[in-house]
């Protein structure tokens, strides 16, 4: 049942009493565990047994393919030792570039060397992988495609999303992004299941098009909204937390969303901030420092959200608010 509380169109879709039931299957509880690169995790003996942990990553990636998969590497195998059933990558996880163009010049199929590294990866590591904003090779070769895989762990891509809303922006003191120059975006919205729940996927300025998640949740009944990014400094003091917070809240759904931070190159730095957040909006999981490399690690549980969705059954409300309404205009 996806909609859009905001001045567009919406569009409401009743098959059945099982469609609006699915969106009250499961839920989510996480508690923060917070690792670095040397950390040591401390775990609440309160928690309950049904409960699966993740990790989310906080990188500053540069324009080295051998570095930042070597910094991947290291870091999987930390949320390994956390007990992490999958990690999850910022946005350009494996290069950015330094100078126009690069990214362009790199950009490989999903079954290229690069990718393939990541897979090997996950099937050593034994843990799913979430790698988000990998630079694809579009349908010519000026263009690429931005593209979140999910990597399960025998080493397989279980799914792929092409990022749809594209980072043309003129940012207030900063600079312009023109993203849509040298990047196609992609048409489908796409959720896929994991040992940790079903996972809604999107990527970074995706962020600010609350309609997207709001049919990951009551179209695709995700569980866990995956949000890798790269934002500026700018936006991310301003906007970063909020926004993740009320995907949260206004889905009902756990947010990791794992961050770039720092400085790539003389051009380009990143906000960082790698969060996790439970379906009631409350932070569980973020590194004490914004712009260090490591892990944070939560649990998640799936009773929470059968106990937020039920106390607050907006899925339901919305049901028989618009029963009989179709493509209505706010």
């Amino acid at each position: 049942m996806p909609f859009c509380l905001y001045n567009c169109r919406f569009y409401v879709h009743l098959n059945s009493n099982r469609t609006l039931l699915l969106c009250l299957t499961r839920h989510v509880r996480s508690r923060s565990l917070t690792v670095q690169s040397s950390g040591i995790i401390s775990r609440d003996p309160a928690m309950a047994s049904n409960s699966v942990r993740v990790a989310a990553v906080q990188m500053t990636s540069i324009n080295d393919l051998a570095a930042n998969f070597a910094t991947c590497s290291r870091l999987a195998k930390e949320a390994v030792a956390a007990g992490a059933k999958l990690v999850c990558f910022p946005e350009s996880f494996s290069f950015i570039a330094a100078k126009d163009g690069e990214s362009v010049k790199l950009a490989e199929p999903l079954d290229g060397p690069i990718m393939q590294r990541y897979c090997l990866l996950a099937r050593e590591a034994g843990i799913w992988l979430s790698l988000g904003g990998f630079q694809e090779k579009g349908s010519d070769d000026a263009h690429l495609r931005n593209t979140h895989v999910i990597i399960d762990d025998s080493g397989n891509i279980r799914s792929s999303y092409s990022k749809i809303h594209l980072f043309d922006v003129d940012v207030p003191g900063g600079r312009v992004y023109k993203e849509s120059s040298f990047t196609e975006p992609g048409n489908d919205i796409v959720a896929v299941d994991s040992p940790v729940g079903r996972l809604g996927l999107s990527v970074c300025y995706d962020l600010r098009f609350p309609e997207l998640y709001q049919q990951l949740r009551f179209q695709h009944e995700a569980q866990i909204l995956l949000v890798p990014s790269a934002f500026t400094t700018i936006t991310g003091q301003a906007h970063w937390e909020i926004l993740l917070r009320a995907r949260a809240i206004e889905t009902q759904c756990y947010v990791i969303a794992a961050a770039q931070a720092g400085k790539h190159n003389e051009k380009r730095e990143s906000y960082g901030d790698t969060l996790i957040i439970d379906p009631w909006g409350t932070v569980v999981g973020r590194l004490p420092d914004r712009i260090s490399t490591g892990i944070t690690v939560a649990d998640i549980d799936f009773s929470l959200i059968d106990s937020v969705r039920a106390k607050i059954p907006i899925a339901k409300g919305l049901a028989s608010i618009r029963l009989g309404w179709v493509d209505v205009e706010l």
